[in-house]
């Protein structure tokens, strides 16, 4: 069995993008400078989907002596006009998690806090070897959602990947990082292999296949942190507040729940 892996989380890549994604976004350069590093490191990524067929074979299938993952969610247009070039040139596989309401075209619902990809990027991006995974259809907190808005967030996601790309998915991302037992079990029902969390902590296959946690990479990121998260020293340290703050919101979010659910007994 493999040990820790890194899974590194990106969303927005632009010089300026919506002040919505600015957090949580990259600049060109800074991505370029991070996978340099990684490629100087001797790091090899794989896509999700192939963690997940080596994590499952128990062993028989190895990783790479230097593994690593290169996720981003959501689906904004600079993955394509940034991040694909750069990518491209160190011959390095990724996975892109889309929201399938928000990417523009045939499916768009509106709702998207920058500006997105279209179908035909999408095409593009995977034909170049990027896997696409799954992120609901319209981007929402899982863990909130009756059974029925959960199937169809899950399923209609699925599918509209299956009809635009011509294969189905099999790997899945947690929209904001959410889950519960009954939001994953969703997602494995749906066909989904895996799925990914946030956690900000290395992949181990303790996590199981439906909770796999990644590591945040943000505008304030900078190369010696980077270097950091990669090798897995001081992610703990790195991500504390992060972590409190995601346990004390666990919480509320478990009471949100228990509170709808109460609502629609009483009618």
């Amino acid at each position: 069995m493999s040990g820790p892996v890194p899974v590194l989380m990106y969303h927005a890549v632009a010089p300026q993008p919506a002040k919505a994604t600015w957090g949580l976004s990259v600049t060109p350069e800074a991505f370029a400078e991070q996978m340099a590093v990684l490629d100087e490191q001797g790091f090899t990524p794989i896509t999700t989907a192939e963690l997940g067929e080596c994590w499952r074979s128990g062993g028989h299938r190895a990783l790479p002596a230097r593994p690593v993952l290169i996720t981003f969610d959501d689906g904004y247009e600079g993955v394509h006009r940034y991040s694909l070039p750069v990518l491209a040139k160190h011959g390095f596989a990724s996975t892109l998690f889309v929201s399938t309401g928000w990417l523009r075209g045939a499916h768009d619902e509106g709702g998207a806090i920058d500006t997105m990809l279209d179908w035909g990027q999408v095409r593009e991006l995977a034909r170049a070897g990027m896997e696409i995974g799954g992120h609901t259809h319209s981007h929402p907190q899982m863990d909130q959602l009756g059974d029925e808005e959960l199937r169809y967030e899950t399923v209609r996601c699925r599918d509209i990947i299956a009809d635009e790309l011509g294969s189905l998915p099999t790997s899945f991302a947690y929209p904001f990082g959410y889950s519960s037992r009954r939001v994953r079990e969703m997602v494995k029902t749906a066909g989904f292999a895996q799925s990914f969390a946030v956690g900000n902590a290395l992949a181990r296959p303790v996590q199981g296949p439906y909770a796999i946690e990644r590591v945040t990479v943000r505008r304030s990121t900078d190369i010696e942190e980077f270097e950091r998260l990669v090798e897995g020293r001081a992610i703990a340290r790195n991500f504390a507040k992060d972590r409190a703050l995601t346990k004390g919101y666990a919480m509320v979010r478990r009471t949100r729940r228990a509170a709808t659910l109460l609502r629609g007994a009483g009618r």
